[in-house]
């Protein structure tokens, strides 16, 4: 009975490692605000199509600096009040029937799965004719998402050398039909939109960190006070 529980216990560490693969570092400055911008115009214009961030309210990105005006002018595309939620217009049944499953809302996707899992996933997609959508990809393989970026990225291929099921090597790629952006650019871009889903999981993480650093040195200066304040007070007793 023991030897069942711990069993169990440990399954799902199991199943962890052998999905293991390699990932890269994602370069997340949350006080980057640029990025954060720049991210968020490459979500909309990309990822809202299908995917929803029902969590997310077009106005909470004036906390990163834009205007009401700017976002009116460069991020709604599917509704037309700035306190709206990131929602879709796609009907999920439809999204089913053309997916075989309902794209996941994004809106704390960077808590779920790391921005660096989100970093590698979206530079690994590769042409893969056994594939219904013509991609795949070595970080989730047999991916239903079909690559929306590839106009960006450009078309590369797997090379042979590396092997589809070697989970523990990185894999390497050749670019078969170039993008709009050089692999830099690209790179750079996928930065910016997961720095913009990394901190679109959390907005209020940045705010809540400046407040935290005020309490703490409230309290350090406070302690200094207190201190003197308690041999004072106790010297005649001491």
């Amino acid at each position: 009975m023991k030897k069942f529980l711990l069993a169990l216990l440990f399954a799902p560490l199991t199943a962890f490692a052998s999905e293991h693969v390699h990932l890269d570092k994602a370069p997340i400055n949350l006080g980057d605000y640029a990025s954060i911008q720049r991210g968020a115009r490459i979500f909309t214009n990309y990822c809202l199509t299908c995917h929803s961030a029902n969590a997310m309210r077009y106005s909470r990105l004036e906390d990163v600096g834009l205007t009401k005006d700017q976002i009116k002018g460069n991020l709604m595309f599917a509704t037309d009040k700035v306190g709206n939620i990131m929602s879709i217009a796609m009907d999920p049944k439809d999204a089913k029937k053309w997916f075989g499953a309902v794209p996941p809302d994004l809106s704390v996707i960077a808590r779920s799965r790391s921005p660096d899992w989100l970093y590698t996933y979206l530079r690994s997609f590769y042409l893969d004719s056994s594939r219904p959508t013509g991609w795949n990809n070595t970080v989730f393989e047999k991916v239903g998402m079909p690559f929306v970026l590839y106009g960006l990225q450009g078309e590369q291929a797997l090379k042979e050398s590396h092997g589809e099921h070697d989970a523990n090597a990185k894999p390497e790629f050749e670019l078969v039909t170039p993008g709009s952006l050089t692999p830099a650019e690209y790179n750079a871009a996928v930065g910016d939109l997961v720095n913009y889903l990394t901190w679109m999981s959390e907005p209020a993480k940045i705010k809540r960190m400046e407040v935290g650093i005020m309490v703490l040195l409230f309290l350090g200066i406070f302690f200094v006070f207190a201190y003197y304040l308690k041999q004072e007070y106790w010297k005649d007793i001491h």
